[in-house]
């Protein structure tokens, strides 16, 4: 019986494509700042999931022990009901890196499909396309939620998620019409023209991998603008206060003088959070900047090794 062995000859090699994809993975996962960024969103998604599965405890449950500072019973303190700060602390997260994810996600689909069809199509499409785009870019983002969740009647997730994605979606839709203008005269995409594709595969399969990394740094921005706005909209009181987030935390450290009272571990835990979730988001845009651009990537090997020649 012939035993057929694959010899470096006969093994086949992966695709371009495919080479590619493995070597910005490869470069992705050696970015510091990428890889720090991913492991704190990871952990905070974690805790998202986990935590209010493994406390069970109700955020709004009143105690006696009413405004007490950090302890060995209440690790992140007590509110000025007795609720603990930890517990509100975990259960918010669930509704705030969701809500951001989700929003993110929903908002960046929809800045793909406008963008890369009106690139495109050109024509009537492009310009009625364009008009919608340049209407929401000049509206102001943060005073328009505010006034959009002032008059809503219903202050739940569902209202906030709504607001938030019709005001962040027309940047990114800018970009990629921009960045499709330029790739659809591309050799690739004649080639592909010329064969008889279908328009929609032309789309997705030569222009949008073409904008991958644009895609991803979309992405994570539009996360990180989720999050801040929607604590500040709950901050303002314009969500829905029996909710246990981290802007209603905010809120109700606000409006009960936590502040005057010296009770700073009532909103130093949900700030922290924030700002340690926006950063790492940032630190993810700043990796796959790195990754796109290779200019920035060998300046900042540059300054790595120049910090290392001088021992600094």
């Amino acid at each position: 019986m012939d035993i057929q062995v694959d010899t470096p000859e006969t093994t086949k090699a992966p695709s371009p494509a495919i080479q590619r994809q493995l070597e910005i993975w490869r470069i992705f996962i050696r970015n510091r700042k990428a890889s720090i960024g991913m492991i704190v969103v990871g952990s905070f998604v974690l805790l998202a999931i986990f935590g209010p599965i493994i406390i069970r405890q109700d955020p709004h449950t009143f105690t006696t022990d009413v405004l007490q500072s950090p302890s060995g019973s209440h690790w992140f303190g007590t509110t000025n009901f007795g609720e603990d700060v930890l517990v509100q602390t975990i259960i918010g997260a669930r509704f705030s890196v969701f809500m951001g994810l989700g929003i993110g996600l929903i908002t960046t689909i929809i800045s793909v499909l406008v963008g890369l069809t009106s690139g495109y199509f050109l024509g009537w499409i492009d310009e009625a396309l364009s008009l919608l785009t340049n209407v929401f870019l000049v509206l102001p983002t943060l005073p328009l939620a505010i006034l959009l969740a002032a008059f809503l009647p219903n202050k739940g997730p569902f209202a906030i998620g709504f607001i938030l994605t019709i005001t962040g979606w027309s940047w990114g839709a800018r970009v990629l019409r921009s960045q499709t203008l330029s790739l659809r005269n591309r050799d690739c995409v004649e080639a592909s023209r010329a064969s008889g594709e279908s328009i929609w595969r032309i789309i997705f399969y030569e222009i949008l991998p073409n904008q991958t990394a644009i895609v991803a740094a979309q992405f994570f921005g539009t996360v990180t603008y989720v999050i801040l706005a929607e604590t500040a909209l709950e901050y303002l009181g314009l969500g829905d206060i029996t909710a246990s987030t981290w802007g209603n935390m905010l809120f109700s450290a606000s409006t009960n003088s936590a502040l005057l009272r010296g009770a700073w571990w009532w909103f130093l835990p949900p700030g922290l959070c924030i700002a340690i979730l926006g950063a790492a988001l940032t630190f993810i845009n700043f990796g796959i900047d790195e990754i796109a651009n290779p200019r920035l990537r060998n300046e900042s090997g540059g300054v790595r090794r120049l910090l290392k020649k001088f021992r600094v």
